[in-house]
This record gives C-alpha cells, structure tokens and sequence, in this order.
C-alpha cells in the first residue's frame, strides 16, 4: 500500500460539542472525557471556551496541567481579553494552542458584527499577532467560511498567516456546504498558502453532510479534521469523530490517508460521553450504535454465517464493539434461529427447528424482537417438553412389548 498522508484530528467535543443543549459538563466531568480522549489518540483537544464563564476557566486550566500528550487548546473570540484568558488558562500545558476566531461572511459582518471587510481583517491581523506574541502555536478560523467571498477569505487567510497563524480553519459553521463547494474552497486556499500554514475542516451537520464535506476538504489539501465523539455540537451537531476515521480505515483504497486514533476505543469513548452527559447515541448511528453490527433480515443473517463480509465491511472489534449479534425477529430466517440456539446449548432436528421457528416469529410479531431468556421459554415449554413426554410414552410402549 502506498504511504499514507497524516492527518490530525482535532476534537472538540469538550467546546463547540458542550455547546449543544443538555451537555454541558463540569471541570471534572471535562478532565474525564479528556483523558479518555488522550487514550484515543486525538492530536488536538479543545478543552473549552475559557472566557465564558469561570467553571469554563477551571476545566482548560486543569485538563492543560493533567493531560500531557495532545495539543490543549482553548478557543477565544479576536478580541485581546478573550486572547488573555484563553492564553492564562493555557500556559501551563505542554503543548498549548490559541485559537482564535472572527465571522468572515458579509451575512454575519453585517448583522452580527457591523463591522466593514475592511475592519474585519484588521482585527484578525492584530489579534492574530496578539495570540502569537503569547503562543507558537496559534490556529485561526475563519467563522461562517462557507459563506464568505472566496477572494476575501483568501485575503484573510494571507492575512492570518502574515500575522502568525500556523493553522488556518475554514468552517462550514452552518452546515450550508455541499462537497463540491468544500472542495473547490479548500483547493483554492492551498493553492494561495502552499505549505505555510495547516488547513483545518470544521464541518456542521445541518444537512447531514459533516462527514462527507470533512473528507471533501481532505481530499482538496486540509490536514486536520475538527469534529466530536458521537458527532454532538451545535443545532444538528459537527462531523463525527468515529465516522471520519472509520471512513479513513476501511475505504483506504480510495483514500490514501491515516490518522493516530487508537480505532478500538471507539466505542468505549462513546460510551463515556453518553455516561457524562446522560444521551445516549440512536441506536442506528454508524460506528458506535447499537445496531451498527447487528443483523435480523434472515437473507443477512445467511450471509454473515456463511462469510462475514458479505455484510459488514469492518469488523467490531476494530472499533471495541462487542461482536456481532444476529437479533431474532419476524424477519429472521432458520439458519439465524438455528445459530442462536447453538449459542444457547441446543443442537435441534430441523422438524424441531421448523416448530421452533413458526413460536419465535409469532412472538416476535408481537414483541418485535425475541431475546435469549425469551428463546430459551420457548424451547423449553414448546420443545424440549413435548419431546420427554414422547421418549417416556415410547419408552413405555416398548416395556410393554417386552413382557
């Protein structure tokens, strides 16, 4: 296979993520999450907005002293107090980022900013400078990118990286974008900076395309991916850390690059996200759902007993799943039902499977689905049962033939 471009994954689960409503989390509650992201293998952590409010303060400021190995990073507005609380917050880490951010679509200068392009690029030429006076490593954000001119944004770009942005992140804050659009900006961009500065995706999943536009952008020269664990943000949330990585590992083929997550902690961090915050992920969410390796349709069920990859294209222990479950329901077929009585200890003759089968599809009409203590009641009262009263009457019938 032919060497693969690294790419770094920024996780902000712990800022644009806690920003959804109901997930917001305590200092302690931060330093957890992080720590379970540093065993992940993240490169960046953005631990928080630290001039938001002081439990925000307190969360960057341990996580930058206990957790040593990524990136920390805090995020603040090109304004120089949010600069200087981010950067107090910050300054004990051992590989500290600023991260600075001003909106650049006309959209947002106008009604939220009411401020001129003119102004606009001032101020993220003195911020920038400001952060990079403090930090080495200063990443700048272009808010609303996808928005923006394409011939400004390329001009604040410049800008930023004049000023000392090392990292330039060009969001798609609304999730407006189409891949097409991703592409032709990311392209666009790197062409103008060259290797002067990292190109950094933050994609919004309004229209459910976070993930294809993050891999649009990579494909286009960004190499770093913002995103969280169960793809939690915003409104409809950011591109998913799991699903971005997943789709690196398994479509290698076509895509020729890596990133340093550790793939079987997948699911045990998104786990611990849906502990901490008390919301769980739907259950047909790929990667880390409950059914993202499981399978009821009994022409599936065929499939996967006879050779896994008929229907599932990575494996669950990749990604720390359990396994694979075959679920019974009406859907399911013999060869299903035949495996999950093995499972259970019971090797039965296909006239007793056949009966079997017409109990279990039954009940699954009415319950939607028939687990093991359910199968296990079933075999045992319809089956098994029936089946000693049959061996003790031959047996007695046999007894009786002897004398």
């Amino acid at each position: 296979m032919a060497t693969r471009t690294r790419i770094h994954v920024f996780d902000t689960t712990l800022r644009d993520g806690e920003q959804a409503p109901g997930f917001s989390m305590t200092p302690a509650e931060k330093l957890r999450l992080a720590q379970q992201l540093d065993r992940l293998g993240v490169d960046i952590i953005e631990a928080g907005f630290p001039i938001s409010s002081d439990g925000d303060f307190e969360a960057v400021k341990t996580i930058a002293a206990a957790v040593r190995r990524p990136i920390i990073a805090g995020l603040a507005r090109a304004i120089p107090a949010d600069i200087d609380r981010a950067w107090e917050a910050l300054s004990g880490a051992a590989r500290p980022r600023l991260h600075v951010f001003l909106a650049t679509s006309d959209i947002h200068l106008e009604h939220k900013l009411r401020i001129t392009r003119a102004q606009c690029l001032e101020q993220i030429k003195r911020s920038v400078a400001h952060a990079r006076a403090l930090c080495a490593d200063v990443e700048f954000s272009a808010e609303d990118a996808t928005r923006s001119d394409l011939a400004f944004l390329c001009e604040v770009s410049v800008a930023a990286v004049e000023a000392g942005a090392t990292t330039i992140n060009l969001p798609d804050t609304v999730g407006y974008a189409l891949p097409a659009d991703i592409q032709k900006m990311f392209s666009t961009v790197k062409q103008l900076l060259g290797d002067r500065a990292i190109l950094s995706a933050h994609c919004h999943n309004d229209l459910g395309l976070a993930v294809a536009n993050s891999i649009a952008a990579v494909q286009a020269g960004a190499r770093q991916v913002e995103c969280t664990i169960n793809g939690i943000g915003e409104r409809a949330g950011n591109a998913s850390l799991e699903e971005i990585v997943m789709t690196l590992e398994v479509r290698a083929d076509a895509l020729p690059f890596a990133t340093g997550i550790n793939t079987p902690g997948l699911v045990p961090a998104s786990n611990t996200l849906s502990a901490i915050v008390g919301v769980s992920v739907p259950p047909n969410k790929a990667i880390v759902g409950a059914n993202a390796f499981a399978h009821e349709a009994g022409i599936h069920q065929d499939g996967m007993l006879k050779y896994e990859l008929t229907y599932e294209i990575m494996r669950p222990e990749s990604v720390g799943a359990a396994g694979t479950r075959l679920v019974l329901g009406k859907h399911s077929g013999l060869r299903g039902l035949d495996a999950r009585c093995r499972d259970l200890g019971h090797r039965l003759r296909q006239p007793e499977l056949e009966r079997l089968y017409v109990k279990v599809t039954a009940l699954a009409d009415r319950t939607k689905t028939v687990d093991d203590d359910q199968l296990a009641a079933i075999i045992r009262d319809e089956i098994a049962a029936p089946l000693a009263v049959s061996t003790v009457t031959a047996s007695r019938r046999g007894d009786a033939a002897c004398h």
